[in-house]
């Protein structure tokens, strides 16, 4: 294994084989055998900025900016300030400031002071957005081009700025700063030296607020397929670029927040073995207190119908099973609405037409999960218990009504709860499974009993 070879050529002071393995290696390949050095616990952490010094100059921001913030921290607090100011004016302005994020405020104060003054400016602009914005994960670095150019003098342009800039595939037109066209380099290769590029370049381009939502942002890229997206400012003047990778950085980021919220848990920013026991209990506690409390209401229904079971037993042998139906069919229903919101498949205008189509599909699935309870319940009672009373019918048609009822009305809250979040601006995640399953124990219990006292002609006392 190749990290095994490398704290073997560590510890015999072998740095010259060390080195030429790095050549060799990846940038993100790097920066994972650098996090297993920086985990495990019986390596010498004196070691790590000793294996970062001997990575290849133009590879090294490359490996720093795919580091965990832990890392980076060691790393800077080891720099020298020449070493330290190497690093930042290698790195693209959006990952510093995603590093400044996560610093503590003295090495923060570092790395703004390691920064040329042109560096500060661009990271203070990005910092002032807000932290959900286009704007707070948008780069400056991106090529601009005046529309009076010929594609050689834009060729030009590129080969002497490009190698600064986080991309050159997209290729952006301005005058007097605002945003007036864009291009892509295979337009500039693919045309006459001598063509104008406001005569190539298309006039109709999308573009997204300084403060519009970076989800949404993130949406863009998925539905155009687009490597980098322009942001603007109110007056159309052209501020930064949105990229696929920071696109897909913020993608991952939401959907572990909507699976924590599914999960009935705050989201934690840390990886898992990197967030303490405390905050993992944290995170989780709060939604496990609501949702006990609130589990009660089962409790004090099947209390209040105690007459019921008192003079059917049976009755009671059946609500796990009916709550357990009723909670997964409201999960598998909230799951496809929050996803279809997400995927913008799903909208609150179509609330009425959701609505009706989750009704019909309940009414099937229903109807063949009673039609089967309710035949073996009959089957069981009458040929294997032996009960001669007509007890097995009507107990059979109790549960498969309950079954219909719940099914029906697990699906309808599973798909209305979401869109009613979404309706009030809160994340439809936050109305998934753990939430559905206790609305629903409470509804199917409630409608079981009173279907069991109609049928079985119970009176309350």
């Amino acid at each position: 294994m190749l990290y095994d070879t490398i704290i073997r050529l560590l510890e015999k002071r072998n740095f010259k084989v060390i080195k030429e393995i790095f050549e060799n290696m990846n940038e993100a390949d790097i920066a994972d055998l650098f996090g297993n050095f920086h985990d495990n616990e019986d390596v010498d952490k004196r070691d790590f900025p000793v294996l970062f010094r001997l990575l290849p100059k133009d590879a090294a921001a490359d490996v720093f900016s795919y580091m965990e913030p832990d890392m980076q921290e060691l790393l800077i607090n080891s720099f020298t300030d020449k070493e330290l100011e190497d690093v930042i004016d290698d790195l693209f302005i959006d990952d510093t400031v995603d590093m400044i994020e996560e610093m503590p405020a003295n090495v923060v104060s570092r790395i703004l002071k390691s920064a040329d003054t042109q560096t500060r400016r661009q990271i203070n602009q990005i910092l002032k957005y807000p932290k959900d914005s286009a704007g707070s994960i948008m780069t400056t670095e991106y090529v601009y081009l005046d529309k009076s150019m010929t594609v050689r003098d834009a060729l030009e342009k590129i080969r002497h700025v490009g190698f600064v800039k986080e991309t050159v595939y997209t290729l952006y037109v301005t005058e007097d700063r605002k945003l007036i066209g864009v291009l892509s380099v295979l337009d500039i290769l693919t045309s006459d030296d001598n063509d104008i590029i406001g005569d190539i370049m298309q006039t109709n381009v999308i573009t997204v607020d300084t403060l519009e939502d970076k989800e949404l942002v993130a949406k863009q890229f998925e539905k155009y397929d687009f490597l980098a997206l322009p942001v603007v400012d109110k007056e159309q003047r052209i501020v930064g670029i949105v990229t696929f990778d920071d696109a897909m950085d913020v993608m991952q980021d939401e959907n572990t927040e909507d699976f924590s919220h599914m999960a009935g848990m705050a989201p934690i920013e840390d990886s898992y073995f990197k967030t303490s026991v405390f905050k993992h209990a944290r995170n989780r506690i709060a939604w496990l207190l609501v949702l006990m409390l609130s589990a009660t209401l089962t409790g004090t229904i099947i209390t209040r119908y105690e007459t019921a079971f008192a003079t059917v037993p049976l009755l009671v042998s059946f609500i796990p099973m009916l709550t357990g139906t009723g909670g997964n069919c409201g999960s598998q229903t909230s799951t496809m609405i929050i996803r279809g919101m997400s995927l913008g498949e799903v909208k609150l205008k179509d609330f009425f037409k959701v609505v009706f189509k989750e009704f019909r599909i309940a009414l099937i699935v229903s109807v063949i999960l009673a039609l089967v309870n309710g035949i073996r319940i009959y089957v069981t009672y009458t040929f294997f218990i032996k009960d001669k009373t007509d007890a097995p019918f009507l107990l059979a048609m109790t549960v498969s009504l309950a079954i219909v009822a719940t099914v029906i009305i697990s699906k309808l809250i599973g798909c209305m709860l979401p869109m009613a979040a979404k309706r009030l601006h809160l994340d439809p995640a936050l109305m998934a499974a753990p939430l559905i399953s206790t609305i629903v124990d409470t509804c199917s219990t409630l409608v079981f009993f009173n279907i069991a006292m109609l049928i079985f002609d119970i009176h309350m006392i």
